[in-house]
């Protein structure tokens, strides 16, 4: 089975032409991996020192991509770019660095 990792345009949600695909993937991990890295790229780059969470969190949401595997079986894995960026904020936010 092969997997492709599909991304979104948070700020433009909904709007199928700003959205990509990136893969296939052999692998899920691969997938789930190439998934997590587009998070953290925009997280890393929109991080400034000081930054709360929850802040980080909303620019994430309203700028950042969204990315999304396929095809998933939700009973096998679930992947969520926000639940993901989400841990990702408090973690960078309580270091206080990417």
């Amino acid at each position: 089975m092969s997997f492709t990792v599909m991304v979104a345009d948070n700020f433009h949600y909904g709007d199928e032409n700003e959205t990509y695909a990136l893969g296939p993937f052999d692998e899920l991990d691969a997938a789930v991996s190439a998934a997590m890295h587009i998070i953290d790229e925009y997280l890393e780059s929109a991080f400034k020192p000081g930054m709360t969470a929850a802040a980080l969190y909303d620019s994430y949401k309203s700028f950042g991509e969204d990315p999304y595997i396929v095809p998933a079986d939700p009973d096998e894995y679930r992947f969520s770019a926000w639940e993901y960026a989400e841990q990702r904020c408090a973690a960078i936010c309580s270091a206080g660095r990417v």
